[in-house]
Formats: C-alpha cells, sequence, structure tokens
C-alpha cells in the first residue's frame, strides 16, 4: 500500500516521551505520515500547561509537509474528572482528546472506559482493554473511535477491541502510542497490526486510512 499514515496517539518531552516535538515530527514525516497528533498526558496538575507546545507546532507545520495537530491524552484520573478535563483541554486549545483506556498493562481505575464513552468530547478511547459491549455502544452513539494500539502491553487487548467494535458497529483507529522513537511504524506495520488484532483487509484498511480521517474531520482538521 502507497497511503500515508495518520497515528493520533504520541507523546513528546511535554510528559513522558523522549523527543521533543520538532524530532517526533521529523521522524514521522520520514516514515511516510501526513497527520500526527502529540497527545501528551494531562490531568489536573499540567493541563494548563498544553498551551506551551503550540508554538513548536505552529513552526513545524509553517516549514514542513506534515498536519502536526495538538492534542491530550488525559490519563489515571477519577473516571468523574474525563468529562471537566475534556471541555478544559478543547478551551485550551485540544483538537484531539485521548483518553487513557482501562488497558490490562496498567492498573486504570475501573469505569474509566464507560465515563469516557459517555463524554462527546473525547475523540478515542486509547488502549481500552476488555472494553464492554455496553461501552463500545456509547461509544459509537458519541461518535468516539476505539484504539487498537501498537504498543507493547496495551496491544493485549487488541483482538478484543477489533471483536467487540466489529460486533456493535463502532470504528477503530490503529495508533502507536510513541513515547521512543522506535514505537513509530510505518502504514504497512500499522495495516499489519490491525490484521493481526483479527480484522477483515477491508476493515483494516478503514482503520488506519478511513477512520483516522473521520477523526480529523469531525474537527475541520483537513
Amino acid at each position: 500500500m502507497t497511503n500515508k499514515r495518520i497515528d493520533l496517539h504520541m507523546h513528546s518531552l511535554f510528559s513522558d516521551g523522549e523527543v521533543l516535538p520538532s524530532e517526533l515530527a521529523r521522524r514521522a514525516y520520514v516514515l511516510g505520515h501526513s497527520d500526527i497528533a502529540i497527545t501528551d498526558h494531562v490531568d489536573y496538575y499540567n493541563i494548563n500547561n498544553i498551551v506551551h507546545i503550540q508554538d513548536a507546532i505552529d513552526d513545524i507545520n509553517s516549514n514542513w509537509d506534515i498536519n502536526v495537530i495538538l492534542g491530550v491524552e488525559i490519563t489515571h484520573v477519577p473516571p468523574s474528572s474525563i468529562k471537566p478535563l475534556a471541555i478544559k483541554a478543547r478551551e485550551l486549545g485540544a483538537k484531539i482528546v485521548v483518553v487513557h483506556g482501562e488497558t490490562l498493562s496498567e492498573p486504570v481505575i475501573e469505569g474509566t472506559n464507560h465515563a469516557a464513552a459517555m463524554c462527546p468530547e473525547v475523540d478515542i478511547i486509547g488502549h481500552p482493554g476488555l472494553i464492554s459491549e455496553e461501552d463500545a455502544i456509547l461509544a459509537k452513539e458519541n461518535d468516539i473511535a476505539l484504539e487498537i494500539s501498537c504498543r507493547a502491553g496495551h496491544c493485549l487487548g487488541n483482538g478484543h477491541v477489533a471483536d467487540i467494535a466489529s460486533k456493535v458497529g463502532n470504528y477503530v483507529v490503529v495508533d502507536t502510542d510513541t513515547h521512543a522513537p522506535g514505537d513509530l511504524v510505518s502504514f504497512d506495520k500499522a495495516y499489519n497490526i490491525a490484521l493481526g488484532a483479527g480484522l477483515s483487509k477491508e476493515e483494516a484498511k478503514k482503520a488506519v486510512v478511513d477512520n483516522p480521517k473521520h477523526v480529523l474531520k469531525k474537527h475541520d482538521l483537513i
């Protein structure tokens, strides 16, 4: 395949990533990405500081042929805090809002997937682990994507997520949750990860092409 890669879940030095936004964008560009969202971890401690990387994003977008988008990943917060944090993130300029879902590899608070699925301000439930059918339906009703993760540990729930999403008719996106340079993947690798999760060839292509574009189009980002 020769499509450009879209990845809507990445981290920079602003939270626990290893590289600056500029290096992250450069490495993504060389790998054939057209669009990336820098979605650093936030809670009430640091959410007001997300605007500090906007200048770097503006500089990148002015000089390189890649669309870099300011986002957040609301992470390990009480479920009741997800909606107000998502609203605040939007007010501060975040265009993509990811919620750190109930991955099998971390002790995420039970009820996080449910709270995220009920929140229309959320775009993606990241690595939602063993998400319930009920919450997948709620996410669908609120136009929230479920994530197929390329990241070690978080990927353990990919098969379940793909199966539940197909069952209820919700859509999935393939993201890397990049923290280090080696976490980035090519379009073909992302497509194969979608196939490995159990998606059909048609579903896998949608997961890496059409569905990420849908998230961007919701906010007039492409």
